[in-house]
């Protein structure tokens, strides 16, 4: 688990993030503390803080202790990442089915640092969907299924 990024552990906790972050990017780390990816992206994630402090806030989210989130996002697959900017889902077409979320670790630092730069540059011109800077073939691709109930 990662100790020098924030923790969210509740719903109440992420609605008052996602409420009350003004004009940064707010990113949502949903993953599991002892998961190998999830471990490798933290880290990642943990380098990147410093860099990205006057564009964006990163947090950690257990995905069993917020089954709401874990529902409403369909994150059925960890890590997950999700990024808003002043309480607006922003949406990042990686060339594959879903553009709510990033699943699983990013490759390099550099790699993330590129996406939430794009992100807020695309965002303070007030797009809501972004396109990805990341090379396709090192976004990692997994098959969606839904089932109807």
């Amino acid at each position: 688990m990662s100790f020098l990024l924030p923790s969210l552990n509740s719903k109440k906790d992420i609605d008052d993030v996602i409420r009350n972050t003004a004009d940064k990017i707010v990113v949502l780390r949903f993953g599991r503390q002892y998961d190998v990816t999830c471990l490798q992206l933290d880290q990642i994630l943990e380098k990147s803080s410093a860099d990205l402090g006057n564009m964006a806030v990163i947090y950690t989210v257990e995905v069993d202790e917020v089954p709401v989130y874990r529902r409403y996002f369909d994150i059925t697959l960890i890590p997950s990442t999700i990024f808003f900017f002043n309480s607006q889902h922003i949406k990042v077409d990686w060339e594959t089915a879903d553009h709510t979320k990033f699943i699983g670790s990013f490759k390099t630092k550099q790699d993330f640092l590129d996406v939430v730069e794009v992100i807020y540059r695309g965002v303070m011109k007030g797009k809501v969907m972004i396109r990805s800077p990341l090379d396709p073939r090192s976004v990692p691709k997994y098959e969606l299924i839904y089932k109807d109930i």
